[in-house]
């Protein structure tokens, strides 16, 4: 089997997408292409230990946890993250995605959940968006918006018309932790009449951190 660079193994609640609230074996690789302004998880850019994808595979099964989220960084920028989430369907396991966007998604297995994020403006990588991957996403996959203001609200409603995304997936509006008032984004989303489905991190309202332990 081959091996990735692995920034830490955890498990914990997860705090986002459609599965929140539910106990989550979460695998964060190492490294990212991209810089988001507003990234909370910085620490996983370098660093890391190398570990073969049977190490890895042995590590989550001590948890005896039916739901696992490979995460970044950005981990797709590693090959053989396509191989390990094969691995991990095979053991039978609920596998979900969380990918920037900025990547090709053509050849995950159709096994496994995208939860893939469209960068808004706010972002500082709006050119980095593989609108292409749009065609790719299913029933069962979420594209997740990360909201910090106004602007970034009113891109997001138009990608929405432009794309006809409700149609191909599932859409995620989060706010950015004390940028973006919460209660302000519940209240444009209802005002608008939106098909998504508003998120606030559940692991920094619980834990105050990114990672959710």
């Amino acid at each position: 089997m081959a091996a990735l660079r692995i920034t830490e193994i955890f498990h914990s609640l997860q705090g986002e997408a459609n599965t929140v609230g539910l106990p989550t074996v979460f695998i964060r690789l190492t490294g990212c292409p991209l810089r988001c302004v507003y990234c909370d998880t910085a620490y996983a850019f370098t660093g890391g230990k190398k570990m073969t994808i049977a190490d890895i595979l042995g590590e989550v099964e001590q948890y005896a946890c039916r739901y696992v989220t490979v995460t970044g960084g950005e981990p797709l920028a590693q090959a053989a993250c396509h191989e390990l989430l094969n691995h991990l369907a095979d053991k039978g396991h609920h596998v979900s995605l969380e990918t920037s966007g900025a990547l090709d998604v053509s050849g995950v297995d159709g096994r496994i959940i995208k939860v893939m994020d469209l960068k808004t403006p706010s972002s500082g990588e709006l050119d980095k968006n593989l609108y292409s991957n749009i065609a790719h996403l299913t029933a069962q996959d979420q594209v997740k918006f990360v909201i910090g203001n106004d602007a970034d609200y009113e891109w997001s409603k138009a990608i929405l018309t432009q794309y006809d995304l409700p149609q191909h997936c599932q859409i995620l509006f989060s706010p950015i932790a004390e940028q973006q008032n919460p209660t302000e984004l519940a209240e444009k989303i209802l005002r608008d009449r939106l098909p998504v489905r508003f998120q606030i991190q559940l692991h920094k309202l619980l834990w105050q951190d990114a990672q959710g332990k």
